[in-house]
């Protein structure tokens, strides 16, 4: 049953690769909201982007992801899994969850925006690193994976 959750997280961790991917197709500045604010201001100044598309943005992706991971987890843990009663249940959802923001946090935010080009944004390669070692500690973030909320904007300000 451990193999079995941990590879439901993995699928979940799949799942969220590919809507960010389908979020950038068109160039990083798609997936804006994910950034921290001064980058978000600084796309707004050199014209490739507003901030009423990136508050748009911010909604559409909440609107696709936390439905879906919902889904997903209940779905995989109670049907599939057959699940019964709350500690099963809820050990199940941990895992899941918990590979997922360890794929968040070592895949996509560590490799694929740290390490690739797929997430720069034309002028603001000086900002770089877009995700800083505050982020990565915790410390400036109150939000447990992506679709929470822009947790790469300024601590304590949510969109």
């Amino acid at each position: 049953m451990l193999l079995r959750v941990l590879l439901e997280g993995v699928g979940l961790g799949v799942i969220l690769m590919l809507v960010c991917a389908v979020g950038i197709r068109n160039g990083a500045v798609g997936m804006v909201h994910l950034y921290h604010a001064d980058v978000q201001e600084r796309c707004v100044a050199l014209g490739l982007t507003t901030r009423e598309k990136i508050r748009k943005n911010a909604l559409r992706f909440k609107a696709v992801c936390l439905p879906i991971y919902i889904a997903y987890v209940l779905i995989f843990v109670y049907a599939v899994n057959g699940a019964r009663g709350f500690l099963t249940g809820f050990w199940q959802l941990f895992g899941i969850l918990f590979v997922l923001n360890l794929m968040d946090r070592f895949l996509i935010d560590e490799w694929w925006v740290g390490h690739t080009k797929a997430w720069t944004i034309p002028g603001t390669e000086q900002m770089k690193p877009y995700i800083n070692a505050q982020d990565k500690s915790g410390s400036g973030s109150s939000a447990p994976s992506a679709c929470w909320g822009s947790r790469r904007s300024s601590p304590g300000s949510w969109r």
